[in-house]
């Protein structure tokens, strides 16, 4: 077992993981670490605790100190400096009429380093750009092209939902989501619906799928043959989050279907089970 800290750079950004060297913190303190950048600022997000090594990417990095009054001014001073860079940086793009957008800018603790985040519809040849950033910064310029999901998590904004965007307050990194989430979780297909304000499938078909798989285990499929408390039927459509299923009776197959609690209902057969049942009749018949 190996004693960690946790530590996030940007707010609700992803959390790194350090060796405390000794230090107690507590949660909200802000520190500086060395990273592969140099020296950063963060804040701690997870306090002191033990971790299995197999779960670590070693070597772990040491915290260097508590961050001083002079740190914290230095961070705030380089923040007031990279809403400067970033009118000069637009101005510059402008000038040299490039078809990128520009996202944010943000300077290395120790000034070393400028990153200019952009979001652009392919390639671009910003070597022009980097040169004129160079000469009125004289420091390392870097440009990181990002995603259209990047682009939302740093600028933040409302979801269709009326809820702040779930990558800008809570989700620490992005996950897989496909069309498949939809189709299982019963929600509308069209993309204008499922979709969020950054283009893409909106996340929370992701972490939702967790709760809908669960919950699908103990209800009937649609199509499949159950036994109810009025006789034997086909579950015709399911409301996983209230655990029910509507069910058309054999006894009363031109009646509208009946809803039950899924706990009410036990299961005959499968709509898989139906096709190959199906399947084997096909052929006696034959």
């Amino acid at each position: 077992m190996t004693e960690i800290i946790g530590v996030r750079f940007k707010e609700n950004g992803k959390i790194y993981y350090f060796d405390p060297d000794g230090m107690i913190v507590s949660l909200g303190q802000q520190v500086i670490v060395e990273t592969s950048r140099g020296l950063e600022l963060g804040e701690v997000a997870v306090e002191n605790r033990q971790a299995n090594e197999s779960e670590l990417v070693a070597p772990l990095r040491k915290v260097v100190r508590l961050a001083t009054p002079e740190d914290i001014a230095t961070a705030e001073e380089n923040r007031r400096k990279e809403k400067e860079a970033f009118a000069i940086c637009q101005k510059s793009i402008a000038h040299l009429k490039l078809g990128m957008h520009l996202v944010d800018v943000e300077y290395a603790f120790d000034g070393s380093k400028i990153l200019f985040y952009f979001t652009a519809d392919g390639r671009i040849d910003f070597r022009e750009l980097v040169k004129d950033l160079a000469s009125i910064f004289r420091t390392r310029i870097e440009l990181r092209q990002i995603g259209v999901r990047d682009e939302a998590k740093m600028l933040g904004g409302v979801g269709i939902c009326g809820r702040t965007f779930c990558c800008s307050t809570f989700l620490n990194e992005f996950h897989p989501v496909s069309i498949k989430m939809a189709k299982e979780q019963s929600l509308s297909l069209n993309p204008t619906k499922i979709s969020g304000a950054c283009g893409r499938l909106m996340c929370c078909l992701k972490y939702e799928q967790a709760a809908y798989e669960e919950l699908s285990r103990t209800v009937p499929s649609v199509d499949a043959i159950v036994e109810t408390p009025d006789g034997r039927g086909v579950v015709t459509e399911v409301m996983l989050l209230k655990q029910l299923v509507k069910v058309r009776l054999d006894q009363k197959p031109e009646a509208a279907p009946a809803t039950y609690s899924a706990s009410d209902c036990r299961l005959l057969l499968t709509p898989r089970g139906k096709a190959q049942v199906k399947e084997t009749l096909d052929e006696v018949d034959e």
